[in-house]
């Protein structure tokens, strides 16, 4: 019996009803609780490995600093005296850096150990994190940005969610995949959720008090960060061995990759007797051809949807509505925290619909509202409360299809390449999603400079709508590969 089978066996004993719920019910009620639980991914979660739970408290942890640094790093840096474009160029830089580290780790990952990339990743972050909290000087913060782990978008960077989604996808049975992925998105967004509504009041409060400045308070949430860095440290110091992936996946990889002609001679040559520049050639993961057909065009969708991800990232949103709308911090980060909810809630609503129509489908036409509504956002007028309340309304309803696609996504992703390539796969798309996402953020700093609002959220809506339907074109008929399939 294989290993996921007996996962599968141990989680459908330990996810009744009746063990999950300590009290006694009618069989009625029993029924539908349990239709509803099974339909959202609760028994899956509940019933999940250890090491599934902590990765997905790692996760929150993760955005929560993310979202509570993203509301107030344009207007920090503005505060020390950089322009819109200045600002644009750092979170390009940013983002690049994250490019070139995240390659280097996740490429590596399996064969150093996942656990030790999460701790650098996490060790960096708060690293990050004091830096920001110490220096006021461009130059240096703009090298512990690129060295470490800020994310300026307020979304995941550096090699957590490739490692991570490689992971749970590992650990736990491919019917569950989705269920996994919809509750580890949510712990996300629940955790920027609650971090954009902390960092809010958090500012506004320590700012109103005497002796301090609004800059003085922005600060302070860069300590926050950076402790929160070192608790993700620790959770992932209770990790067990099971997060590493077996040492039979990459025979696999090699053996397929001899059904394909492209086999090297000296596959099975043991690693001590190779030399230097053959023992890096060692870490360095095979992708079958399968994967490489699905990972160029993965590249170029995810290449275009990023980019405009990266225009109308949350830190451009929130600069919009601080300066066109004149929105306090409290209010802002209230407004991200109801969007996050929608967001949330979304996901769980993503999972029956995704089980009757396929992950894929689910994607496309879950998402493409969310393409309209962040088009509209720029039309209202500022000079009204109408238009502000129609601006954030346009946010709020895009927010509830948004995050839509995620969970289906991920399930797309784990099933559509082999377990051995996962981590390796996933590596390469996030990288090239956070480049793509940098230049996004780099011309958004011209095009906000400029005060292009329209021209700018108008066409990232555009892109996303046209990234939806090229995905549908490109990946309908995609058949799942199994463990050592073609």
């Amino acid at each position: 019996m294989s290993k996921s089978e007996k996962v599968s066996q141990h989680r459908t004993r330990q996810a009744s009803p009746r063990s999950v719920l300590p009290f006694k019910m009618t069989d009625s009620t029993m029924s539908l609780i349990s239709k509803v639980a099974a339909e959202t991914g609760v028994y899956a979660v509940v019933a999940s490995s250890r090491d599934t739970k902590i990765l997905c408290l790692q996760r929150f942890v993760r955005l929560f600093a993310y979202g509570a640094s993203f509301l107030i790093l344009a207007h920090f840096l503005s505060g020390l005296g950089f322009s819109e474009e200045k600002t644009g160029i750092f979170m390009t830089l940013t983002l690049l850096g994250d490019v070139v580290i995240s390659f280097v780790l996740t490429t590596v990952t399996d064969k150093v150990g996942r656990r030790l990339v999460l701790a650098v990743g996490a060790s960096a972050m708060a690293m990050s994190g004091l830096v920001f909290y110490l220096s006021s000087n461009y130059w240096i913060l703009l090298l512990a940005s690129v060295l470490g782990v800020i994310s300026p978008s307020g979304n995941e960077i550096g090699p957590f969610r490739a490692v991570e989604e490689s992971v749970l996808a590992h650990l736990n049975a491919k019917e569950e995949h989705s269920d996994i992925f919809a509750w580890y998105t949510l712990f996300g967004t629940a955790g920027a959720a609650l971090g954009t509504l902390s960092c809010g009041w958090m500012v506004q409060l320590l700012g109103a008090r005497e002796g301090w400045t609004l800059h003085d308070a922005q600060r302070t949430v860069f300590l926050l960060y950076a402790a929160l860095g070192a608790v993700k440290l620790v959770l992932n110091s209770v990790l067990s061995s099971s997060v590493e992936l077996d040492a039979g996946y990459h025979e696999i990889a090699n053996e397929l990759d001899e059904e394909e002609g492209e086999g090297q001679t000296g596959s099975r040559t043991s690693v001590s007797r190779l030399s230097l520049p053959q023992r890096v050639r060692h870490l360095i993961p095979h992708i079958s051809a399968a994967s490489r057909a699905i990972l160029f065009r993965l590249i170029f969708l995810f290449a275009m949807d990023s980019f405009a991800s990266g225009i109308a990232s949350p830190s451009w949103l929130t600069y919009f509505f601080t300066t066109v709308h004149s929105l306090k911090p409290s209010t802002l980060g209230t407004l991200f925290l109801v969007s996050n909810i929608l967001g949330s809630v979304s996901n769980l609503v993503a999972l029956p619909v995704a089980r009757r129509i396929g992950p894929l489908k689910t994607m496309v036409f879950g998402h493409l509202p969310s393409t309209v509504f962040l088009a509209l956002i720029p039309f209202p007028p500022a000079d009204t409360q109408l238009g502000t309340g129609l601006s954030m309304t346009f946010l709020a309803l895009r927010a509830c299809t948004q995050s839509v696609d995620q969970a289906p996504r991920q399930a797309f992703l784990a099933a559509a390449v082999l377990p051995g390539e996962r981590t390796a796969v996933l590596g390469v798309v996030n990288i090239v999603k956070t480049l793509s996402q940098a230049g996004g953020l780099g011309i958004m700093g011209v095009l906000a400079g400029q005060r292009m609002w329209v021209v700018s959220l108008a066409g990232a809506g555009l892109m996303k709508a046209t990234y939806d339907l090229l995905l549908l074109w490109m990946f309908l008929g995609v058949q799942e590969r199994e463990r050592g399939g073609n």
